[in-house]
């Protein structure tokens, strides 16, 4: 007698009942959100029908190297054992997507004596059949000893209905894991939204003209790594920063999120942006964690004066724009804030005479026309000039919905600081 052939389903002298039992399953599958349990009661129905003395199923581990026994009906329990999945004849059925029938299991080099030394039960004959489902290997179902025969032995007619009733299972399997990661996938969604909530609140409000600066923050994902700050100060000053983390996801914005409070703190008490930038360079430095740091120009502006103090670490050269039109960079002097530890940061003093400056991430600088080209620093000067004649609010929107048209590949945030003492 062949063991893998399949008899006909309707050779079976209980197939009603074995189509019952299948309708039976099939509702509790798709009532439960219980996986575990649902398996649990299914294989003891399973073994019920086709008269087992007892039964076990087993999942393939995530990793592909184990089959753990999820549940299991009889005298001697196993459910937590675990086995090697080239191992015994579970393992030969998942290898060749076949339902085993082995009458002697002393006489099967593949049967794995552990499962009965450990469990103490004597197992003469058994029924395997595998839970496969496109091309993926779930996991097994195994029944032992066919109590209504005398010889223990199950025949070729319990072949077909474990294998349908086996399949079910593995639906149920794949179903439940589908829905767990649909579950998951929407958790995690709804902590990023919670998180990007943050990230907004953590920003200013824009303030209504002829406030002289002004920010927008564009996230490429739902959260950003950039952040921007303004922060009008009892002196009559206002100091401001914008800053790019390195990364992308939640790691980049909890950094963001720390360097962004840290800011706000310090710039309260620390009038000098080189200060500042050492202060936040020394915290970062403690506490940063797979090599990650942050870009991040910031600055004082003296409404009284029309000047600003700037000190860069690492970040994107501003651009100063005179009221002529003419067009200087502020390059970098220091680097990324949590690199190097004990360093200084120099300082710029700019007179904008009337003119304007403008900070903001490689997001901007590294859009993309339709024809590959980066939209880059002389992108920013054109729309500069294009929109020279609106309020700093209205041309850095204006900047924003231009660059916004282009293919964007990350975080997009622009600050402009307009000198308008010749205005008023």
């Amino acid at each position: 007698m062949n063991p893998t052939t399949e008899a006909p389903f309707s050779e079976h002298a209980d197939f009603q009942g074995a189509f019952a039992l299948l309708a039976e399953m099939t509702r509790d599958f798709a009532a439960s959100l219980e996986i575990e349990s649902t398996l649990e009661r299914a294989l003891a129905r399973i073994a019920e029908h086709l008269h087992a003395e007892a039964g076990s199923l087993w999942l393939v581990s995530k990793d592909g190297k184990q089959i753990e026994c999820k549940a299991c009906v009889g005298p001697n329990p196993i459910t937590g054992m675990t086995l090697s999945v080239d191992q015994g004849i579970i393992g030969r059925s998942l290898r060749e997507n076949t339902c085993q029938t082995v009458f002697d299991v002393s006489k099967d080099p593949n049967f794995s004596v552990s499962v009965d030394e450990e469990s103490g039960f004597a197992t003469r004959s058994l029924l395997c059949a595998p839970m496969i489902l496109s091309d993926e290997r779930l996991g097994a179902i195994e029944l032992l000893n066919k109590q209504t025969n005398p010889d223990r032995c199950f025949d070729e007619s319990d072949i077909h209905p474990l294998q349908v009733l086996t399949s079910s299972a593995a639906l149920a399997i794949a179903n439940a894991r589908m829905a767990e990661s649909l579950v998951e996938h929407e958790r995690v969604r709804q902590e990023l939204e919670f998180a990007a909530e943050i990230q907004r609140n953590l920003l200013p409000q824009p303030r209504p003209a002829p406030f002289p600066i002004y920010g927008v923050n564009i996230p490429a994902r739902t959260v950003s790594g950039d952040f921007f700050d303004i922060l009008p100060l009892a002196s009559g000053e206002i100091a401001f920063c914008l800053g790019d983390v390195s990364g992308k996801g939640m790691n980049a914005a909890m950094l963001m999120a720390k360097t962004a409070s840290l800011y706000r703190c310090l710039a309260k008490v620390t009038k000098s942006p080189g200060r500042l930038l050492a202060t936040l360079n020394a915290e970062i430095c403690e506490t940063s964690t797979r090599g990650m740091f942050v870009t991040m120009a910031t600055g004082i502006y003296e409404p009284a004066t029309g000047c600003v103090t700037v000190s860069n670490a690492g970040h994107e050269p501003p651009l100063c724009c005179a009221p002529d039109g003419a067009i200087t960079t502020i390059p970098a002097e220091g680097p990324p804030l949590g690199i190097v530890p004990d360093i200084e940061f120099p300082e710029v003093q700019i007179p904008l005479a009337g003119g304007s400056l403008y900070i903001f991430s490689d997001g901007l600088t590294e859009a993309c026309t339709d024809d590959g080209e980066q939209f880059g620093a002389q992108g920013l000067t054109s729309l500069v000039k294009r929109f020279g004649d609106q309020t700093v609010g209205e041309r850095v929107e204006s900047i924003i919905a231009a660059v916004g048209e282009l293919e964007l590949r990350d975080d997009l945030t622009l600050l402009a600081v307009d000198d308008t003492r010749d205005a008023d």
